[in-house]
């Protein structure tokens, strides 16, 4: 009963004031320098302090002559505090208009096959908002866009189906079989944790398991290895184009790769996000 009542009390906004109190005091280090930063009472300082170890039942500081080191339960405190002041500032931008600012940054990632893709949207954007300056992030890593790490993301495969993300279709890629030969008998296929593809279910009812001498989790990484030369398998047509490798079988209707722009649900009616959107629209990959 004691731990609900502490749950739903330090769930409350009124106990910001407690939590970004003991910030400024691990960030500081002293009761004073956090009072005089605060313009407060040095015990209003203590007050606080005290109140929010009590409620969370352990030691936010370790006390010493010099003042107060923070515990480790202390550091979380400040990088949680810090977190969410950056996320209060960007509460006021957007308040403030931001929702509206047509100059600034976007900020858009995919993975690195669908760089060369993208890149004519990203121009035809530009071309219609030159104030906006485009950060293009290649990775292979999923970049979070409820973190405020990207504004647009461009994902490959299944619908992604993150519940605070808006999910539009961005065109589709067709999908070959290609080798460095016609006889080709080394081939790149799915790892274990592979999205399913319809490419890879007929590769497994048609090519012999014991031909396949590559594998990854990654499909971009298993284009990559097709496109070099040295195995056979399942890349995009376009990537084929003056690579000299051979079509073992055509793309198929199936076979095609949908690609999907995903943004976060809090920053997609921004003017920003929204004229990228009709950029995608006019210019599918």
């Amino acid at each position: 009963m004691r731990k609900r009542a502490v749950c739903a009390h330090y769930c409350d906004m009124q106990n910001w004031d407690e939590i970004r109190t003991a910030a400024f005091v691990a960030r500081l280090g002293t009761i004073s320098a956090a009072a005089d930063a605060l313009g407060v009472h040095r015990a209003t300082v203590t007050r606080h302090i005290d109140a929010l170890e009590g409620a969370l039942g352990a030691k936010l500081f370790q006390r010493h002559a010099r003042g107060f080191s923070p515990t480790e339960l202390g550091g979380a405190l400040l990088r949680i505090a810090d977190a969410t002041d950056a996320q209060f500032g960007e509460l006021v931008r957007l308040a403030r208009g931001g929702m509206a600012d047509m100059t600034g940054v976007l900020t858009v990632t995919s993975v690195d096959v669908l760089v060369p893709l993208i890149l004519p949207v990203v121009a035809a954007f530009q071309a219609r908002h030159p104030r906006v300056k485009v950060h293009l992030v290649s990775s292979d890593r999923v970049l979070k866009l409820e973190y405020g790490e990207a504004d647009v993301a461009f994902r490959i495969g299944p619908k992604p189906r993150h519940p605070d993300n808006v999910v539009l279709p961005a065109g589709r890629i067709p999908v070959g079989l290609y080798g460095p030969g016609p006889d080709a008998d080394r081939f790149a296929g799915p790892g274990a944790h592979t999205p399913p593809t319809p490419y890879f279910a007929w590769a497994a009812e048609n090519i012999p398991a014991d031909r396949v001498c590559l594998t990854s989790d990654s499909i971009a990484a298993l284009w990559q290895a097709v496109r070099s030369g040295t195995v056979a398998g399942f890349m995009p047509a376009a990537m084929a184009a003056g690579t000299g490798l051979v079509e073992l079988a055509p793309p198929r209707d199936d076979w095609d790769e949908p690609v999907w722009a995903v943004t976060h649900v809090d920053l997609h009616r921004s003017a920003r996000v929204q004229a990228f959107i009709r950029a995608v629209k006019d210019h599918p990959v």
